[in-house]
């Protein structure tokens, strides 16, 4: 049997390619009680309201019509947003050389957050380096706990 994330994902393709955008993630979360179902786009020049709304409405009739889910949950669709979490290979691979922030689970040097530009990904391995400030720094999978891309103003 497919995973909720999975199946959503599937179900929602055809919505999203016809609005233009492609899927960056989907979400199936419980917080504060409530289960959600979120699913994030990404579309060159941006997503907008009319894209999340679009998508919206056919993937809830699909959701509706599949039933794949037992009890309620909250459908949220929305865009990845510019500071977007990076989760896969290909994510990483994309952007290289951009500023990014690493949070880690335990505290290195007496902080847990590291802002820096993304400088390599090791797809063997998962560890992630970053050039924080001239110096470089390699932060194991296991230490990771989140790396987002990062504005810079």
């Amino acid at each position: 049997m497919k995973k909720i994330t999975e199946l959503t994902a599937e179900l929602a393709a055809p919505a999203i390619a016809e609005q233009g955008c492609t899927l960056w993630d989907v979400e199936y979360v419980k917080e504060a009680g409530t289960w959600y179902l979120r699913v994030l786009l990404d579309k060159e020049g941006g997503v907008d309201i009319l894209d999340c709304e679009a998508v919206s409405r056919k993937l809830s009739d699909l959701l509706d019509e599949a039933d794949p889910i037992e009890g309620s949950y909250t459908l949220e669709v929305g865009s990845a947003g510019a500071e977007r979490a990076l989760k896969r290979p290909a994510d990483f691979r994309r952007f290289l050389n951009c500023p990014v922030l690493v949070k880690l689970y335990r505290n290195q040097d007496g902080r847990k957050e590291f802002p820096g530009i993304l400088e390599d990904y090791d797809e063997a391995t998962g560890a992630v380096t970053i050039m924080e400030g001239g110096q470089r720094r390699t932060f194991e999978k296991k230490d990771v706990a989140l790396v987002r891309l990062r504005v810079e103003f």
